[in-house]
């Protein structure tokens, strides 16, 4: 992973969204990046993110153990980092339910968020007792770490309400993705770079990333 840093007073802080390229895009241009393999915290789960518990409780129970395991890695490794912005990967049976369709109670989606390469595993399951301990989220026994492994993708940076990314996803997948001789593979991936609990909702920034490979193969 890169190393870019932000200095907040004495400490200096590894920044995701200034050293990894998968973090960068630009609204109206899709461009083709080249993933690592990345460990994230996940929760699994399905239905409308808006109305559905599930979600909220799975958020509930992914930022407590992320922290816990930023302030391990500061304390424990000498290496402090920005937390890294909340991600989701979505899926449907069928893929209109995203485009045309926006039918969310179909929706199956993995809530994520980055663990630096760092961070030995032994301290995943030590972050999730210590929340435990304090305030046991309801979900948290459904949190895991897992390696993703996304590889070639296509992404663009999508500006405005996420009730707004279906035109936005229609020309990804159905122009842009087989006019470059590409096909989807893997699962749409949102990065949300906007908190929407602060900004206005004309003015959330999201990652939309798909991943892709060589239409003949």
């Amino acid at each position: 992973m890169g190393n870019a840093t932000a200095e907040t007073g004495a400490a200096v802080k590894t920044d995701f969204k200034r050293s990894l390229d998968g973090y960068q895009a630009r609204p109206g241009e899709f461009r083709v990046v080249d993933v690592p393999p990345l460990r994230y915290l996940m929760v699994d789960g399905q239905g409308d993110p808006n109305t559905a518990t599930a979600y909220a409780d799975a958020l509930e129970a992914l930022y407590p153990v992320a922290y816990t395991l930023k302030f391990a890695s500061k304390t424990d490794l000498g290496h402090d980092y920005v937390v890294p912005p909340l991600e989701a990967l979505w899926w449907a049976p069928d893929m209109a339910a995203f485009t045309s369709a926006r039918d969310k109670s179909r929706w199956h989606w993995t809530a994520m968020i980055m663990v630096p390469d760092w961070v030995p595993d032994g301290l995943f399951p030590e972050a999730v007792a210590t929340v435990a301990a304090k305030k046991s989220p309801r979900s948290l026994d459904r949190v895991r770490l897992q390696t993703l492994d996304e590889g070639s993708c296509v992404q663009t940076l999508h500006v405005g309400p996420y009730d707004e990314e279906a035109g936005v996803l229609a020309a990804l997948h159905d122009e842009f993705i087989p006019g470059a001789g590409l096909r989807m593979t893997g699962r749409h991936h949102e990065i949300y770079l906007s908190d929407a609990r602060r900004v206005a909702p004309a003015k959330l920034r999201t990652i939309l990333r798909q991943p892709v490979a060589p239409a003949g193969e």
